[in-house]
């Protein structure tokens, strides 16, 4: 099997190690577009940002040609980039896949793995792809196989949203933001608002390798000192002193993050369903405005009640644009 993998970042790295045997051989694309060659492959790989899907994509069609074969497996967080992926190479070509296992990438190149996980696959045709869960148990990855790839990486983002949006813009790691004041309380709103949606689009919770997601979402209409207790916990120790892939993409200062296809995605179906979805919305925006003009940071590094102060002002906005409404 001849793999090619897009992305050499720690995501890309260790599938890539993991489908590593006798027979099968990896190869990284190039950075640059006109490095691309013509490859044969039978898996790719597209292990990038959300936001460089397009450049992924064009490297693709560049390597692989016009008539491929071979499958495309996206493990990118948020949502979207199946849809794009389909609409370039068509549907039954693409796979999807939530990854649960934390990587990080050392500065040896090499990658470190924090916690347990897995793999959820899922069909985004109509296309099985059952050679995959295979090839992944023979590397030691736990497989889940999942019939809607909607309601799987719904679900997956419904776990990439807790303390990720909020830590960025106040660059404090997910401990910290467990003590501050009024800050669970956005989180809990949030994932809400997502259950919301999620319900909106007829998408039920699918559980993934290491994360409970239907006891997630039921945990979270408890009262909120309860779901505190059991979310809490589960922040400290899913995460901790482990830096949020949103706060990962401001530190890095690219000028973008992928907040988009996160809680913005949230805030997009939520316009489209009639959701109310305002955590959501403040937490896009604001980080947004921070990652175009990184001077607006220093107004909410570690000042929750800034944060706090522009969700009563969307609040008073959604009030005065409703009594208008009326």
């Amino acid at each position: 099997m001849k793999v090619y993998v897009v992305g050499a970042g720690a995501v890309g790295t260790f599938l890539a190690e993991r489908l590593r045997d006798d027979n099968t051989t990896i190869e990284f694309a190039p950075r640059k577009l006109q490095d691309v060659v013509p490859v044969h492959a039978d898996l790719a790989i597209v292990a990038v940002k959300a936001y460089d899907t397009d450049k992924a994509i064009a490297t693709l069609q560049r390597a692989l040609g016009p008539s491929s074969g071979a499958t495309i497996m996206t493990p990118q967080n948020g949502v979207g980039n199946e849809e794009k992926l389909a609409a370039a190479f068509g549907a039954d070509a693409i796979v999807s896949c939530a990854l649960t296992v934390p990587v990080d990438r050392l500065r040896n190149g090499s990658y470190e793995v924090k916690n347990d996980g897995g793999v959820a696959l899922a069909p985004v045709g109509k296309t099985s792809h059952n050679w995959l869960v295979a090839a992944f148990e023979r590397g030691h990855v736990p497989v889940k196989t999942v019939e809607d790839y909607r309601a799987m990486k719904w679900s997956k983002l419904a776990l990439n949203i807790v303390a990720n949006a909020s830590c960025a813009i106040l660059n404090v790691l997910p401990e910290r933001l467990l003590d501050m004041e009024h800050m669970f309380s956005l989180e809990v709103r949030a994932m809400r608002e997502t259950a919301a949606v999620m319900r909106a689009m007829k998408l039920g919770p699918v559980d993934l390798p290491r994360y409970p997601v239907r006891a997630l979402q039921s945990v979270i209409a408890l009262p909120s000192p309860m779901a505190k207790l059991v979310i809490g916990r589960r922040i400290a120790g899913a995460r901790g002193r482990k830096p949020p892939s949103l706060l990962l993409d401001l530190r890095a200062a690219k000028g973008q993050t992928e907040v988009d296809v996160l809680n913005g995605a949230v805030v997009d179906a939520g316009r489209r369903l009639g959701v109310p979805t305002p955590i959501n919305a403040v937490f896009a925006r604001v980080l947004d405005d921070i990652s175009h003009m990184p001077q607006l940071w220093a107004k909410y590094r570690e000042r929750p009640q800034a944060l706090y102060a522009e969700v009563l002002a969307e609040n008073k906005r959604s009030h005065a644009s409703g009594a208008r409404a009326r």
